[in-house]
This record gives C-alpha cells, structure tokens and sequence, in this order.
C-alpha cells in the first residue's frame, strides 16, 4: 500500500559502516520528491548526531519510496533477514505473527508517554502496543479563493452548503467543482473521509467491519445523486481520479473544492495557488471526525538488540528530532510535546499545519489493527467507485465490500 503521507524513487543507504560493539539496521520510507530533499539526508544527519554520543553503536539506513520499502521489509522478513526497525506503513501482520518487541521494550516511559493518545491507541494490536507513530497527516477541505470569489460562495460547513457551492462554481465553468477521486491509488482514503462526514465510518466501536450499514448507504448515495449524478464531480469518472490527478489539478487552477492533506499546501503555493482550508462538512453540520493518517516505527525482535534499538528511538523521538522531520516534510508530529510546540508556533513553516493538528486529537484512524485491513483496503480501491458511477448501485457496491471484509476477517482470525 502506497502511503498517504510520501513517495519517491527508491534512494540508497546511509550511515556509518564501521564496525563497532552494535550496529543496528533501519529501513525507512523516502517522504522527499527529489534526491535534494530525500529523507536519506534527514536519516544521515540524525545518525550522525548519535553516533557521536554513542560510539558503541552505529545504525545503518537504507531509505526506499513508498512504492519499495513495505514489500522490500515483507522480502526480508520473509527471508529471515529482519532489520532491527523498520519505518513503513503497517504493522499488524508482524506483531499478530510475534516478530516485534512490544513497544515497553524498547522505549523509556518517558518517550512512550509522550506520544499523541490517539496515534499510539492505533497502535495496539491485541490490546498491545507494538507499533510506534512515527509521521501523521489529517484531512481538511481545500478549496480555491479565486474561484469561490467568482462565484460569490463562501466555504461550506454542510453537504448542503457543498452541493449548492459546487453548483455556483460549475455556472462560472469551473472544471471540476468538487474533485472526488475514487480512484484505485487511495480511494480508501476518500472513502474514509466521507464515512465519518456521514457520521460512520469502516468499522463500529468494537472493531466490527460496517460498510454496509444504513448510514453508509445514505452517504455514498448522496455522493451519486446530489454530487456525481448532478455533473459537479468534474470530467473524469470519480472512479478513475487519482488523488495525484486531482491534487495536481487544483495546483492547477482547475479545481473549486476538495479534501487534502498537508502535501497540497506546497504544491499549491508553488503553482501561485490561493487556497483556505476549513474542516470538511458534515451531513448537517461540521464532520465528527477527520480522518488520520499515521506512519510507523516497527522494532524487530530477531537480532535481539532491543536495549540498542530503545536508545537509538528515543534519540529519534527527542522534540528537536520530531519538528525537524515535520517540519521538513510538511507532516504532523506525533508526540504531544512537539505538538504542543508547533501549535504555539508562528513560522511561516507551522502556521499552515494548524488547522491540521487542531484535527489530530480526535482525527480516527483507519483498523489498521486488524490483519485484514490490507485486503479489504485493496477491495475498496478497487470497487468503491462503481458505487457513483452511472447505473451503479452504492447499496450493492456496500454490500459487496462488507462481505469481502467479513470473509477477509474471518480468514485472518483463524490465522491468528
């Protein structure tokens, strides 16, 4: 799976080579769009400075895109080659199969209290804490100042106030009034994003897989009626829009509204862009909730070095550390105390994170906890846009995915 939060072309490893009392591998994910920016650079500066302060360790990174570094850390798990920590995108196969430290293990309590409540319950695995939070992203609604001004609208709080502002910008020839990417690269983000506006979401409090649930049906029938159905979604088919395509069209001028994470911020600006940003709308009222998007830090047991990896992590979890990735990449922290920093803070560089991490304390996840996430995430991408196309039924399409995620749940319980 192709994270929400970073992707480039695979880049080479960095740290020292010499030998030493420990050396500790590290494979991580690239959040850069080029060499000159590639967390290779970010990983190698870090490195350094704790190598200085602990010189009976070394730690060597190798950094792919997210294209690469989850299959490439599944290849060598596989192969009985684990990395002592691995930074990617999901975790619950490993901690369900006993490869990971618990994260007590390796951290000092100082560090594990420290991160973001509603990053580090997402997790758990078993009622376990495994998996670190490492990077977070959230959505908001994007939309175009210049457009919205041609068009006399102001940013909608309701799905109401959605439909009627992307009618008023289709009048004024606005190639894509809402952009709704349903497209195989995240549509099951997209998704996401509208379960919780429409007051449900995957999975009900317990875990259980809802897709099909009555509200679910209502919001992804709205979606085909009042949205697609009306011409107010653009030219391309919901379910052939890409969330690159669509972020590129709105850096473009083409595009009135649409839900974003962080990256667009600098991708529109560097096209000349005039954006705001507000909480994406709710059936009636502001959504309960924003979706969240976390990357994570995963501790292998198998080479044993969980004193070595702890130092080295709660290195990597210090403040400075955290805002100087955040900040560097455009991403959230996710520790309360960089939070807190960066929420206080008026660079030019944290002020249009705000409205990102004003979100991220009640931002809901996706059952990333569940060993059969993976699976159903790969159904929704690729069937969720039937459910707006013309003569599709969101009914069926629902009914379809839940019971692919039924099926999917049950094979993975009886793995476990």
């Amino acid at each position: 799976m192709v994270s929400a939060l970073g992707m480039t072309a695979m880049l080479g490893g960095c740290g020292s080579t010499d030998s030493s009392d420990t050396t500790l591998k590290l494979v991580a994910a690239d959040y850069g769009d080029s060499a000159a920016n590639s967390s290779k650079k970010y990983w190698a500066a870090l490195v350094d400075a704790y190598e200085a302060k602990h010189p009976d360790v070394k730690v060597q990174v190798s950094v792919y895109s997210w294209n690469d570094v989850d299959a490439k850390v599944k290849a060598m798990v596989d192969a009985g080659n684990a990395p002592d920590m691995a930074q990617i995108g999901a975790y619950a196969d490993y901690a369900a199969a006993g490869k990971l430290y618990p994260m007590s293990d390796t951290l000092s309590i100082g560090t594990q209290a420290d991160f973001v409540p509603q990053l580090a319950d997402a997790g758990d695995w078993n009622h376990t804490p495994y998996a670190m939070p490492f990077a977070a992203s959230t959505r908001v609604l994007f939309y175009n100042k210049t457009l919205f001004q041609q068009a006399g609208i102001t940013p909608p709080t309701t799905w109401e106030e959605l439909a009627s502002d992307a009618e008023a910008l289709k009048a004024k020839g606005v190639k894509y009034p809402f952009a709704l990417p349903l497209g195989p690269e995240e549509a099951q983000a997209e998704t996401m994003q509208w379960l919780l506006s429409g007051g449900s979401g995957y999975t009900d409090d317990i875990g259980t897989y809802t897709i099909d649930s009555a509200v679910n049906g209502e919001t992804f029938t709205w979606l085909k009626d009042d949205l697609v159905g009306k011409g107010l979604t653009g030219p391309v088919a919901p379910g052939r829009l890409n969330r690159a395509a669509a972020f590129a069209a709105f850096a473009d001028g083409q595009v009135g509204m649409l839900n974003g994470h962080p990256t667009l911020i600098r991708q529109a600006e560097a096209k000349g862009v005039k954006f705001g940003m507000v909480p994406s709308p709710g059936r009636t009222g502001r959504a309960r909730a924003a979706m969240g998007v976390t990357d994570w830090m995963l501790a292998f047991r198998q080479n044993g070095h969980a004193r070595q990896i702890g130092s080295f992590l709660d290195f990597v979890y210090e403040q400075k550390n955290v805002l100087d990735f955040s900040r560097k990449y455009g991403l959230l922290p996710v520790t309360t105390s960089a939070s807190e920093a960066m929420s206080g803070s008026d660079a030019k560089t944290d002020v249009p994170l705000h409205a990102f991490l004003e979100q991220l304390p009640t931002a809901e996840q996706y059952p990333v906890n569940k060993t059969s996430w993976a699976a159903v995430s790969a159904a929704v991408k690729k069937d969720i846009g039937q459910a707006v196309s013309p003569g599709g039924s969101p009914a069926g399409v629902l009914t379809r995915l839940q019971a692919a995620a039924t099926a999917a749940d049950s094979t993975a319980q009886s793995q476990g």
